[in-house]
């Protein structure tokens, strides 16, 4: 049964592979490569769907959108240089002092970095590499929310989070999120996640997306709230001056970097 076991890991391990590698796999060419039926295949990845590592779609797999396939470490952010201008940019506009709930994500991983040029801030979070990233910096406070722990992604969650995320407030919210579209809103892939982000919104005077130009227009599977006036989306110039538009319809006010 072990034996059984470690062949299906490597086997799954290859599809995650290969889809870092390509951007998309297909039922057909992954049962040749791998030497199975397309039958096993489809097991697989309906399987690597269910433990949040890709998304279904028809004939094969593409990856979640905002996340990465590989079920390695991720050490290459997607579109790195634009999250760094992102940090950047968020970083400025934070004043010493200032008071922030911090989501999960690889952008806002940037951002904890960038703020460590800030002094005497209080970050309330859920993200492990956050709390990591800035727990030894001694002119920040830094408070990991407690709960479960989703260790794939690096975030904790459930009823022990949101009963301590209840007793703050912040000045901003600062959010990675996997879409942001007009007729979608603000959507995540974790519905864990989504509770936490909206009580994050709720409780914080100003909330600051942090997206590129790669999730605009996108909607994620849950949805977090809707485009609104309490939203400032903080992204690189793309090519969707449309979708961009129709979101300051909606009250977001959009920085550019």
């Amino acid at each position: 049964m072990a034996d059984r076991k470690l062949k299906i890991d490597i086997r799954r391990d290859q599809i995650l592979r290969q889809l870092r590698q390509e951007g998309r796999v297909s039922v057909t060419r992954l049962s040749e490569m791998l030497g199975t039926t397309e039958v096993t295949i489809r097991n697989d990845l309906s399987a690597l769907e269910r433990d949040g590592f890709l998304m279904r779609v028809q004939g094969g797999a593409v990856p979640l959108p905002g996340r990465e396939s590989s079920g390695l470490p991720d050490q290459e952010l997607s579109h790195p240089s634009e999250k760094q201008a992102i940090a950047s940019a968020v970083a400025k506009m934070i004043r010493d002092g200032d008071t922030l709930f911090i989501n999960s994500g690889s952008t806002t991983a940037c951002v904890a970095e960038a703020l460590k040029s800030r002094k005497n801030l209080k970050i309330v979070t859920n993200s492990l590499a956050v709390a990591t990233q800035l727990g030894d910096v001694s002119t920040l406070r830094v408070l990991l929310l407690g709960g479960e722990i989703n260790v794939r992604y690096g975030f904790t969650y459930g009823s022990a989070a949101q009963e301590q995320l209840g007793r703050f407030q912040a000045a901003w919210a600062i959010l990675s999120v996997d879409g942001i579209s007009p007729a979608g809103g603000i959507t995540t892939y974790h519905e864990e996640e989504a509770i936490l982000d909206r009580m994050m919104i709720d409780s914080a005077e100003r909330t600051l997306i942090v997206a590129d130009g790669s999730k605009i227009g996108r909607a994620g599977f849950n949805r977090v709230c809707e485009c609104g006036r309490k939203l400032t989306l903080v992204t690189n110039r793309c090519e969707l001056n449309e979708t961009v538009g129709q979101l300051q319809e909606c009250g977001v006010q959009i920085c550019y970097v």
